[in-house]
């Protein structure tokens, strides 16, 4: 590659950077409220740091900087390890992409996390849960219709989020349903999925434009 080249590929990555980041910012401004604590940084504003945190969430496979990265970006360095175990959580796991999305949503509704319940939840049903599940899990149930693997997972992440640990029974169940991998890496999904939605209640992450909670306090 020439030099002339090579400053070219910078100089347009620094623009999508610029133009991307922009965005975010002026979707904040029109759906942010004034109680967003940590609302987007403008880039003349970012550290180097940042910058390359930023720069390296934009050009993997999310595509983008937005939700909990947001709020993340004041630790650069806890945001970029945090979305390389969360890469690797949602599109590498041993998990396939419904019961890993039913277990997102059970973890979104136990924090009560609405931002996480708008990406996830369409993304649960495109994988295959049925909408049925997803309202009643939004309205704070147990859905009836779940399939059997589906309650397994079910049972298995709520236990653990409401009593921080599974009974033998639960256990069990899970480890017959996924093996030791699979139980581990579901496992790592619920603390996963907590730890940005504990950062984005804390940060009061605002949804994004024209988007609603699922639940009346979200």
């Amino acid at each position: 590659m020439g030099v002339s080249h090579a400053f070219a590929s910078v100089r347009s990555a620094q623009g999508l950077f610029r133009r991307h980041v922009g965005t975010l910012l002026s979707m904040s401004t029109a759906s942010t409220d004034a109680h967003d604590r940590l609302p987007p940084i403008p880039p003349d504003e970012m550290s180097e740091a940042q910058r390359r945190a930023a720069d390296a969430l934009i050009r993997g496979r999310r595509g983008a900087l937005f939700g909990p990265f947001v709020p993340l970006l004041r630790s650069p360095e806890l945001l970029d390890r945090a979305q390389r175990l969360g890469e690797f959580l949602r599109y590498d796991s041993a998990l396939e992409p419904r019961l890993r999305e039913l277990a997102i949503l059970v973890t979104a509704r136990h924090f009560r996390q609405a931002y996480e319940w708008h990406v996830h939840a369409p993304e649960a049903e495109r994988s295959g849960l049925a909408p049925t599940a997803i309202v009643a899990l939004a309205a704070g149930g147990r859905p009836w219709d779940l399939k059997a693997d589906e309650a397994v997972v079910y049972e298995f992440c709520s236990e653990a989020h409401r009593e921080h640990r599974v009974s033998d029974a639960t256990y069990a169940a899970a480890l017959q349903l996924l093996g030791e991998q699979g139980l581990v890496d579901l496992c790592g999904v619920c603390g996963y999925y907590a730890l940005l939605a504990l950062v984005m209640n804390v940060a009061r992450t605002a949804l994004p434009p024209g988007a609603t909670a699922p639940w009346r306090d979200g």
